[in-house]
């Protein structure tokens, strides 16, 4: 899966200008020597041209920046309701109990492939945004969106009467050659779901689309994006031309290569801008391949705006954020496929980590900055609680997981406390924070489940552990000291077997159990590594599954569709299997289980699993 960044106008304004040296880039340029974690602002862009063509020329290689190959460059391209009236328009009456998406935090809605508000059902698919009226299970809404193939999944955001659809793009990191041109770019598209859909306004950006929030109808999107250098074509030439090349290629390039650019359409009028040198700012150590941005958008302003990015130069793909919070965290990882002529410095194994604090509809305004050793597996790495930042990463120079506690000091992020040598010779697999406590899986062949004491931030300690096969891949609280861990079954050398669900006790932190666990041979599931596919309905206790079973021997699928399962501390019971290929994701609104998959929507009764319904989507 690809990993889900330009960040200006707030740092400018609360960061000092910094002065940068401006010297001539030398033919073989050495790499930035890590130094205090932090951001600071450029104080002009012939400094930020010299620097950013410093770093860009350390990084690339015969075939362009790092982790490219021989990728495509990316090209920018350049009487509608408004916002503001969508916002008015009356939204529906609230509806029966409904499950949103399964987030990280509950106060940071994720986008996803579908939403609900307890009425009305919204997905996109194929390039087609579709509304689905909840209780008469028909579809009263339908619009062709305006898109391109991407490079991931079309997603959504819903905020009364607005949905925002959240293109991807596609390659947008990836810079070479002029001979294949990419023009898919990632869009942001509000749409008004008050009447028939329709589109309200249109926000392009450059490169591909990382992650995104919402909180209170503000949105924050998080792109990346890479310079636009064209490289020279590298067939027939040395590994040493190439470089040089490439480097020459750099050293022609003006600031505004690296600076992205945006338009609007709202209404028939289309505005176009470019980020301002002026705001962004850098860490002490960066590559000079790629910018990070969040922008902000108020769903209730009558158009999306430029979303006044904040800019950094960064490599940042993961996002976490709270209702008050959002961190991007970077690493150096994209050194692992080193080229001969990149900078010759080991893979430092660490993360960077950047916070900005979040107010209303306001964008995002920079606040500290920390580096801790290792890297993380994804957002449910990190967690924010009582002031502090809990991070789980595994060094894998070591081999060895560790869980620090980092606190803001100005604009430093200083590590309180920390508890290591988890999971020795091993790497993490999974990572759940639930106040006070952290939950860590690591694996290689059996699976220890860690119990983590975090109630003094300058003590944490491991109170608890539980070694069995196989692993977790995703773990869901489950309220009452109960914790579900969905992942593969394990022999004793450490071969997956397929799919299994595992109900752990952690209500004793020195001794975390596993009272039930129940086994799908052969099978996997998208839950693994998106746990947006996983439903955990705890009013009936009901945990919805989707997995594709394979026969050993037969080579055909056994399993397709999702298994609904009944959890308790008696046992994990299989009560049905949803025959529906391909399963995505499940909800519940009211007393009907709503199934997506790639041919529709299906509906089942919540108590039998009886169909009641079902919606195509061709």
């Amino acid at each position: 899966m690809s990993r889900r960044l330009v960040l200006c106008a707030a740092i400018a304004a609360t960061l000092p200008l910094a002065g940068c040296t401006a010297d001539s880039p030398r033919p073989t340029p050495p790499p930035p020597a890590p130094g205090p974690m932090r951001l600071v602002a450029f104080d002009s862009c012939q400094q930020l041209e010299a620097d950013l063509k410093r770093a860009a020329k350390a990084s690339v290689g015969p075939y362009g920046f790092p982790g490219s190959g021989a990728m495509p460059e990316a090209v920018a391209v350049g009487g509608a309701r408004t916002l503001a009236d969508s916002a008015k328009a009356a939204a529906p009456p609230p509806g029966p109990a409904y499950s949103g998406t399964n987030n990280h935090e509950a106060d940071a809605d994720e986008p996803d492939i579908v939403k609900t508000d307890g009425r009305r059902i919204v997905t996109v698919d194929n390039g087609t945004l579709r509304v689905v009226d909840a209780a008469t299970r028909r579809q009263t809404g339908k619009l062709a969106l305006p898109i391109q193939a991407s490079g991931g999944p079309v997603e959504l955001l819903l905020s009364g009467n607005v949905a925002l659809v959240l293109v991807p793009g596609g390659m947008g990191r990836y810079v070479t050659y002029k001979r294949m041109p990419v023009t898919n770019d990632p869009q942001v598209i509000s749409v008004d779901l008050s009447g028939q859909p329709r589109i309200i306004s249109r926000y392009k950006g450059e490169g591909d689309l990382v992650d995104a929030r919402l909180t209170d109808g503000t949105a924050r999107i998080v792109l990346r994006t890479s310079p636009r250098i064209t490289f020279p074509d590298p067939i027939g030439r040395e590994d040493d031309d190439r470089v040089d090349l490439n480097r020459a290629a750099i050293d022609r390039a003006d600031v505004g290569a690296w600076l992205p650019s945006w338009e609007v359409t709202t209404g028939g009028t289309t505005q176009k801008g470019r980020a301002d040198c002026g705001r962004v700012s850098r860490p002490t150590d960066f590559s000079g391949a790629s910018l990070v941005s969040v922008l902000t958008f108020d769903l209730s302003k009558p158009e999306l705006g430029d979303g006044t990015p904040v800019t950094v130069v960064a490599d940042s793909d993961t996002v976490y954020a709270t209702a008050s919070s959002l961190y991007l965290a970077s690493d150096q990882r994209w050194r692992l496929d080193m080229f001969k002529g990149r900078a010759a410095m080991p893979v430092r194994q660490e993360t960077d980590l950047y916070r900005f604090t979040l107010t209303g509809n306001q964008p995002p305004v920079y606040a500290a900055a920390g580096t801790v050793p290792g890297f993380l597996i994804n957002q449910y790495a990190l967690s924010e609680w009582n002031g502090h930042l809990r991070v789980a990463t595994t060094n894998q120079g070591t081999g060895q997981s560790a869980v620090r506690v980092l606190r803001p000091d100005g604009d430093k992020l200083k590590q309180t406390g920390v508890v290591d040598g988890l999971g020795k010779g091993e790497q993490i697999y999974s990572v759940r924070f639930i106040g006070p406590r952290g939950y860590v899986v690591t694996f290689r062949q059996t699976d220890p489940l860690y119990s983590v004491d975090l109630s003094d931030p300058a003590k944490p300690k491991v109170t608890g552990e539980l070694k069995i096969t196989g692993y977790s891949a995703h773990l869901q609280p489950a309220g009452d000291g109960r914790l579900i861990g969905v992942g593969q079954e394990a022999d004793a050398n450490g071969r997956v077997q397929g799919t299994q669900v595992s109900l752990f006790d952690v209500s004793n932190p020195a001794e975390p159990r596993r009272l039930a666990q129940h086994k799908i041979p052969g099978g996997s599931s998208e839950a693994e590594w998106d746990p947006h596919a996983l439903l955990w309905w705890p009013a009936t206790k009901l945990l919805v599954v989707p997995v594709t079973a394979y026969s050993p021997t037969e080579g055909r699928p056994t399993t397709d569709g999702a298994a609904a399962l009944q959890v308790s501390d008696s046992g994990v019971k299989e009560i049905a299997t949803l025959k529906q290929s391909a399963v995505r994701r499940s909800l519940v609104i009211g007393d009907v289980l709503w199934t997506l998959s790639e041919g529709g929507l299906q509906a089942s009764n919540l108590s039998t699993m009886d169909r009641l319904a079902w919606l195509p989507t061709s």
